[in-house]
């Protein structure tokens, strides 16, 4: 593949029809970082919460279960978005992952009477989430970072954490780890952030849509490398290239909205 398209970015564009932003390198997250090498992902590694020996269990001192089931974790603070998706260790999306979220409040501190900053969600069909919250705050000993379990259906729970970049506490924090770390971006007096979990769930790759010749044939062809903004027919219709690639069986413009839109 050429233009920097891995089958992976490729195949999350796809799942959410949104054009080149997701194609150009700019979500440098956990599962859209794999190389072509077609091997299976790393899944997301454990983090324990070591730091904290009168609670040793690897979910820290302050979690809680029965947490409500809710995507919007509301308080004071700077607004913070986290979205990503769940995949598998062959880079399949997973459905109905539970993920129970928890942090800090803007002060640092942790509700452990009610459920503020606490939640629950399920991903979608897509293994899509999305996350809506504050910037956690700080607390003695810790960087920055929001808790997560996950667990898709019948499989182990993963416990873990994560993290912001450009943290000053990272480079002291004794559980930090980079590879945890979110993409993070102002926007307006928010923060977006991105991050995709692989689980230890194997499963069967993805195959690439179906081939099929152009109905009442066209200009598209495979083999031949398109640059954006040239234009194509296929089947009837007309199409502009949103990322320069080049063409595989599989990939005609009506199978890939990441890289072709009907013009």
């Amino acid at each position: 593949m050429q233009g920097g398209i891995s089958r992976k970015t490729l195949f999350k564009a796809a799942l959410i029809a949104t054009p080149v932003p997701l194609l150009a390198g700019q979500v440098p997250a956990l599962a859209r970082q794999t190389a072509e090498s077609g091997e299976p992902l790393t899944p997301t590694p454990y983090c324990d919460d070591g730091d904290d020996p009168t609670i040793p269990q690897t979910e820290g001192p302050y979690f809680k279960p029965n947490s409500p089931q809710r995507t919007v974790l509301p308080g004071a603070g700077t607004p913070l978005t986290v979205s990503g998706y769940v995949f598998g260790l062959a880079c399949q999306p997973l459905a109905n992952v539970l993920l129970d979220f928890w942090q800090a409040d803007n002060n640092g501190a942790y509700d452990n009477i009610t459920y503020n900053f606490r939640g629950h969600q399920y991903t979608n069909a897509q293994g899509a989430f999305k996350l809506t919250t504050i910037v956690p705050g700080l607390y003695p000993g810790r960087t920055r970072h929001i808790h997560v379990k996950a667990q898709a259906p019948g499989r182990p729970i993963l416990t873990t954490q994560l993290y912001f970049p450009g943290e000053p506490r990272n480079n002291t924090d004794t559980i930090f780890d980079p590879r945890l770390l979110m993409t993070v971006r102002t926007v307006g007096t928010g923060k977006e952030a991105t991050f995709d979990f692989v689980l230890n769930v194997p499963g069967v790759p993805p195959t690439d849509p179906p081939t099929s010749p152009p109905p009442g044939g066209g200009t598209w062809q495979v083999g031949v490398t398109y640059q954006a903004g040239d234009r194509v027919t296929y089947g009837g219709a007309t199409y502009r290239c949103l990322q320069g690639h080049q063409a595989q069986a599989g990939w005609e413009p009506p199978n890939v909205p990441a890289l072709w839109q009907r013009a």
